[in-house]
């Protein structure tokens, strides 16, 4: 019996038991399937890729509880829109941190203890050190956007470059800044991480 003639729950079992063929089956019958769910959630082609290769990663993690999984088109379905929605609200609070890193201080409530305050003050403190390492170009991408609140395209306008050049610039930019932080030592708090992400 070849592996294409499997139900989707015999593929699971198969996959639980460390079968890459039945892994690489799965995948292919099921990404045209997710992919559109994905897409349709975040708007975004690039990040509903994400999401696909996001699922069939901790898929294959947790390979070892997929047999008692009854209904395995169900299960995949689910984690799709979870991380699909988690996306979104990962966007919801990445902006909310960049106001709260703009203003200077945490809103009330957020910090819970001194030990906390005195974490975000020296995290805010590296991000500057971080940024000062930046190229010029990037440097004053990265404090248009994040001090001045300036929005892709107005840098774009002000600085007459292209809208995507703007962009990676960022991206490149926010990557520094996390290695710059990961290699100091520090383990990155939910709000760093969120502000780290475009």
């Amino acid at each position: 019996m070849s592996a294409h003639s499997y139900s989707d729950k015999e593929l699971f079992r198969l996959i639980s038991e460390g079968d890459e063929n039945a892994f690489r089956k799965l995948f292919h019958t099921y990404v045209p399937q997710l992919r559109p769910l994905a897409q349709h959630i975040t708007k975004t082609p690039a990040v509903a890729e994400d999401i696909i290769q996001e699922t069939f990663l901790r898929l294959w993690i947790s390979r070892d509880k997929l047999a008692a999984i009854e209904n395995p088109r169900s299960w995949l379905l689910k984690i799709v829109f979870h991380q699909s929605f988690s996306y979104l609200r990962r966007q919801t609070v990445h902006y909310k941190a960049m106001d709260i890193i703009a203003e200077g201080q945490p809103p009330e409530g957020l910090l819970n203890s001194t030990e906390e305050a005195m974490a975000y003050t020296a995290m805010t403190k590296l991000i500057a050190e971080a940024v000062t390492r930046l190229p010029p170009q990037a440097k004053k991408i990265y404090l248009l956007s994040r001090e001045k609140g300036m929005k892709i395209q107005e840098i774009a306008a002000a600085l007459s470059l292209s809208p995507n050049t703007v962009k990676n610039s960022l991206v490149r930019s926010l990557q520094s800044i996390r290695k710059y932080l990961e290699a100091s030592g520090h383990f990155l708090p939910f709000l760093i991480l969120w502000l780290l992400e475009l």
